[in-house]
């Protein structure tokens, strides 16, 4: 009995192991990963809500990025290159471009995804009741687009107490600096 447990063990070991062990896109290569040309709703600028079918959803967004933003998914835990970044810019919607979260609201939790104590604005977040799983926990969405970001729970650090536990992959960077260049190339600044 003691080995089938030690075996089942070590196979689940193994397991976890070769999952983390999967090439992982540095913070870098992922600052932009929307393509406005295959998403016409994606807007850093934009405040206009998003109201698309699912047909139309599944046409624009990445296969991976439709399974969280409206299949309401899950990413894998430890496995998003935003979780440990230090990179200093704003964390955007991957669907619709919204801005969600600022980087120096960010913290590591230990969780295993992207954790964050404060959103951008009140609008930015929706909060809806969900009691999947057998759980009651508080659902986070995208406020312009109603993409599942993840949940927030009451164990973060001060000033709110928060921790928004967001799927790396419904989220976009822009690195501040190059953020500033974009919009002094934009304004005719130099």
């Amino acid at each position: 009995m003691y080995l089938k447990f030690l075996l089942l063990g070590c196979l689940i070991s193994f397991q976890y192991c070769s999952f983390s062990q999967a090439k992982k896109e540095t913070t870098s290569q992922k600052i932009s990963t929307m393509d406005s040309s295959k998403n016409p709703v994606y807007s850093r600028n934009s405040t206009d809500k998003v109201n698309l079918s699912e047909e139309e959803w599944k046409k624009i967004l990445p296969a991976d990025v439709y399974y969280i933003a409206r299949q309401k998914g899950t990413e894998r835990p430890f496995t998003s290159p935003f979780e440990h970044s230090k990179d200093v810019g704003t964390y955007h919607c991957a669907a619709c471009g919204n801005p969600l979260f600022q980087s120096d609201t960010k913290f590591d939790s230990g969780c295993g995804w992207p954790s964050f104590y404060q959103p951008i604005s009140k609008t930015s977040i929706i909060y809806t009741p969900d009691n999947s799983h057998g759980m009651r926990r508080t659902e986070v969405q995208c406020g312009r687009c109603k993409a599942h970001l993840g949940h927030v729970f009451e164990d973060g650090p001060p000033p709110t107490g928060l921790r928004y536990c967001i799927n790396g992959v419904i989220l976009d960077f822009a690195k501040a600096k190059e953020a500033e260049k974009s919009y002094n190339e934009k304004s005719g600044k130099q």
